[in-house]
């Protein structure tokens, strides 16, 4: 059994190995793909990495994908990307494609943040993330990068401080560039809000964070499943989410007018966050991502690739080395 990324150019890697290698059923998992990642303004988009991205997904047994919404996205994309072909245009492959295509979450290890929660209670009721009489503690845990609009939560925080809310800051996640004038001028009009910028030293440090931020949000234009956001919510923290992307999927249906925002909503979910974070259980909204942990979902790990194998054997027997 083969089992690889959308990272691999699953074609070319079974045309150089041996046959035995090359005959073995193979589960690629798309975690991203290259039709729809949104670039940078000014920057062409290279079709022959989403194309590449399709050959491999025609060339594998199964497909999964992290979110129904990424699968739809791609999908989608392919067939647009084969439609403006000059002559003979082979939708069949997207329809090849679809036909073996699965949605299988992201495996998160949440019950590790377990043994750091009374620690964590203990460190923020002592400052740890700096004063609780400054506000609810806002957390942002994604990357420094254009894909999670940044810009556009500093300019909700700035609005929520024109109107005298009161809130700390975390700015977590990694930054591996040279910070923008959006965060340069973030850091010092919002010096007074923030306790946390940057990464966090340690896993231990991070779980603290976690446990006692109030809320966590996303502006994100990017997102096929949301690994950080989830680990926030089991956490405790209250989600402030756009109602886009793969969100809705890790949020159950009856919590979507909760912590879901649209266009131009941003600030008033703030608002109504920081008035309210503890507006409902903590055991009750770890409940809608605990299905994420690999306690949970190991299993369904285990029955994806006995499908593809059986799907292997039924359509003429696991290849074997000849």
């Amino acid at each position: 059994m083969l089992l690889a990324s959308d990272m691999l150019d699953l074609p070319v890697f079974l045309a150089v190995a041996e046959p035995g290698v090359a005959r073995t059923p193979a589960i690629l998992y798309f975690h991203e793909n290259q039709l729809t990642y949104p670039l940078p303004s000014g920057v062409e988009r290279d079709l022959g990495y989403g194309l590449k991205n399709l050959a491999s997904a025609m060339a594998a047994t199964t497909v999964l994908f992290n979110s129904d919404y990424h699968r739809r996205e791609f999908l989608e994309a392919a067939a647009d990307v084969l439609r403006g072909m000059p002559d003979e245009i082979p939708l069949w492959a997207v329809e090849e494609v679809e036909a073996k295509a699965r949605v299988l979450p992201v495996g998160c290890d949440l019950r590790r943040f377990d043994r750091h929660r009374a620690g964590a209670l203990s460190e923020a009721a002592a400052g740890r993330w700096g004063d609780p009489r400054g506000g609810p503690l806002l957390l942002w845990n994604q990357r420094w990068e254009y894909d999670k609009a940044p810009a556009e939560l500093f300019a909700a925080l700035y609005e929520l401080r024109a109107r005298g809310v009161g809130f700390r800051l975390a700015m977590a996640g990694p930054n591996q560039g040279t910070p923008t004038a959006d965060f340069l001028r973030a850091r010092e009009e919002l010096a007074g809000h923030i306790v946390q910028w940057g990464n966090v030293d340690t896993a231990t440090d991070y779980a603290s964070l976690l446990w006692s931020a109030d809320v966590v949000v996303s502006t994100a234009i990017h997102e096929f499943f949301g690994v950080a956001v989830v680990e926030a919510i089991y956490c405790g923290c209250r989600p402030v989410l756009p109602r886009r992307l793969s969100y809705p999927e890790i949020v159950p249906a009856e919590a979507h007018g909760e912590v879901l925002y649209g266009e131009g909503e941003l600030v008033a979910a703030l608002q109504q966050a920081l008035a309210q974070p503890d507006a409902w259980s903590e055991d009750w909204q770890r409940t809608w991502v605990a299905r994420f942990d690999w306690g949970n979902l190991g299993s369904r790990y285990d029955e994806e690739i006995r499908h593809c194998w059986e799907k292997a054997a039924y359509a003429g027997g696991p290849h074997r080395p000849a």
